[in-house]
Order: structure tokens, then C-alpha cells, then sequence
């Protein structure tokens, strides 16, 4: 079974998903690039603001690698080794947050909540471009300006909201734990 995880699923490539997070993070700090707002004008966006898309890009493609005729007939049930796979890369995720924020690693669990929703009706392609276009239309509509005029966001763009926001980390929790539940069922292979 371990060579399964390791060969077949290749669950080794998310520590260097992590990694590649942090040091990408890390190598473009505060720079930002031009988002066209719908909402008005152009604003900016942390290029960190992306790399939670890698580690969503390297969950969707371990769990798009498989023997369904071995896992049909394996004796331990694979689909625990991948929701504990995914858990795990989102607690790490979570140590990674203390080095890139902790606004990163909320992110991380939210994609990775939207992906494995997604993945339940699509497949893992359109999964991972999922985290991607709500990270995008989080820029260009979920913006807004408070009375005195300073950027803020609206209500449903929580990918926008700060580290220290206590309903984002619970309603990215909250989801997290649904996508486990309802991708569970897929892992098993009742659907493909």
C-alpha cells in the first residue's frame, strides 16, 4: 500500500508543492501586479495572492492518478489514505502559512474546498482551474470602498478578507470539512 501512495499516487510531491509555495512567496514578497476591478478602476494584487493555486494544481493531480481496478481490490481502503493525505497538506499548509501568512494557508483550505466540490461533479482539470477563476473573480468583483473611500471587500469575497478574520477561517473550515465528506464517495470510485 505504500508503494501505491508513493508510485501510483505520488503523494510526495506536496511537501514540494509547499515548499515551491514558500519560496515563491517568499522570492516575490509584496510585489503586485495590475487587476482590471469591475467595480472601478485598476487595483493591485499581491502576486503571493496566487500560490495557493500550486498546492490545489498538486492535490488535484495526485488525486487524479489512478489503478481503479487496484483500488477496486485493495484490501485497505485507499480513499482513507487520500482524504488523510489531503488533511495533512492542509495542516502543513497551515505551518507553511507562518513563514507566507496565514491569510495564504486560509486560502489553501478554501481552494482546496472549492476544488474537491468541484471535482465531485467535474473532473480534476476543471477542479483545479476552479480555485483559480474564484480567486479571479474575487479581484475583479469582490472589491469595494468603505464610506471613507478605502478599498475594502464585499461579504462573499473571502479570499479577500484578512488574516485576523475569524468568519473566513470558520466558513473555510466549515467548507473544508463538507468537500471532505462529499468528495469521499468519489474516492471510492462510486463515481468516476
Amino acid at each position: 500500500m505504500k508503494r501505491y501512495v508513493i508510485v501510483v499516487r505520488r503523494w510526495w510531491t506536496m511537501p514540494l508543492a509547499l515548499v515551491l509555495l514558500v519560496l515563491v512567496s517568499g522570492t516575490v514578497g509584496t510585489s503586485e501586479v495590475p487587476v482590471p476591478s469591475l467595480t472601478g478602476g485598476m487595483a493591485g494584487a499581491r502576486v503571493a495572492y496566487f500560490t495557493p493555486v500550486v498546492i490545489v494544481i498538486a492535490v488535484m493531480y495526485c488525486l487524479e492518478r489512478r489503478l481503479l481496478s487496484a483500488e477496486s481490490t485493495a484490501v485497505v481502503p485507499i480513499h482513507r489514505f487520500d482524504q488523510g493525505a489531503v488533511i495533512l497538506t492542509a495542516v502543513l499548509a497551515h505551518g507553511a502559512g507562518l513563514m507566507v501568512g496565514l491569510d495564504v494557508a486560509r486560502n489553501i483550505t478554501l481552494l482546496l474546498a472549492l476544488a474537491l466540490l468541484t471535482w465531485r461533479l467535474a473532473n480534476e482539470a476543471t477542479a483545479a482551474a476552479a480555485g483559480l477563476l474564484f480567486l479571479i473573480l474575487n479581484l475583479m468583483l469582490g472589491r469595494a470602498y468603505d464610506a471613507s473611500g478605502h478599498a475594502s471587500h464585499t461579504w462573499w469575497a473571502l479570499a479577500l478578507y484578512p488574516a485576523q478574520s475569524v468568519g473566513a477561517w470558520l466558513v473555510a473550515a466549515a467548507l473544508f470539512a463538507v468537500a471532505l465528506k462529499v468528495s469521499a464517495t468519489k474516492l471510492r470510485g462510486i463515481s468516476s
